[in-house]
C-alpha cells in the first residue's frame, strides 16, 4: 500500500478508525509513515500527536487499545480507513466512541445481536435434550419459521393491550427466534442490515 505522505505539509494523513464488527466510527486520528509501520508490526492502532510531537499507541495509558483487524486507503491514497477491535470506550470522555452517545448505542445494539448470532451457531450442535436451540435446529426449518409465526402473533396480541413491558418481552422473543431463522437459512444479520442500508440510497 502505497500511501501519499507529501500531500500535506506536515507528512500527516487522517486515518478514520471504524469497529471492525458493529462499523460504527469510533475517531479519528493522524497517521506518518512511522505511525503506519508501527500500526502493522504490533498490531495496535498507533497515531502520531500533534500536540506531542511523537507517536501514540492509543490505549497505552489507559489499556483501552485499538486491535488492528485491516488498513486500507481511499482513492487518492492519502485518507486511511482502520477497521478495529476496540478494547474498551475509545473516547477520552468514557464514551464507546469520539462522536456521541448515540454512536455508542448503536455499537451496543449491533454488537449485542451478533453476540446472539454466536450463540446461536454455537447451540446448533449442542445435545438437543439439553439446549432449546439445539432442539429447534433439530426439528427442521419449517418448525423454526412456524415458531416465527406463533412469536410474531404473540406480539402482535400484546400491541393491542396496553402492557409495554409485555410487548417488549413478546418483541424480545420475536427477534431471538428471527435470528434462529436467519442461521437456518445460513444468513447473517449482517447482511440483512446491509440490505436495508442499500435502501437508503
Amino acid at each position: 500500500m502505497n500511501l501519499n505522505y507529501d500531500k500535506y505539509a506536515d507528512g500527516l494523513i487522517p486515518a478514520i478508525v471504524q469497529d471492525a464488527e458493529s462499523r460504527v466510527v469510533l475517531m479519528l486520528g493522524f497517521m506518518n509513515e512511522e505511525a503506519v509501520t508501527k500500526t502493522r508490526e504490533s498490531g495496535r492502532v498507533t497515531f502520531f500527536s500533534r500536540s506531542r510531537n511523537s507517536l501514540w499507541t492509543k490505549g497505552e495509558t489507559s489499556g483501552n487499545y485499538l486491535e488492528l483487524v485491516s488498513m486500507a486507503a481511499d482513492c487518492d491514497a492519502d485518507t486511511l480507513l482502520i477497521k478495529a477491535r476496540p478494547l474498551g470506550p475509545v473516547c477520552h470522555t468514557g464514551a464507546g466512541t469520539c462522536f456521541g452517545v448515540e454512536s455508542t448505542l448503536q455499537r451496543f445494539s449491533t454488537d449485542l445481536l451478533l453476540e446472539l448470532e454466536r450463540v446461536i451457531d454455537d447451540r446448533r450442535g449442542s445435545d438437543a435434550s439439553s439446549s432449546y436451540v439445539a432442539r429447534l435446529f433439530e426439528m427442521g426449518l419449517n418448525s423454526i419459521a412456524q415458531k416465527v409465526g406463533e412469536e410474531a402473533v404473540e406480539m402482535i396480541i400484546e400491541a393491542k393491550d396496553h402492557d409495554i413491558e409485555k410487548f417488549k418481552a413478546e418483541a424480545a422473543d420475536l427477534l431471538f427466534h428471527y435470528l434462529i431463522l436467519l442461521r437456518a437459512k445460513n444468513v447473517s444479520i449482517e447482511s440483512v442490515v446491509e440490505v436495508l442500508a442499500a435502501r437508503r440510497k
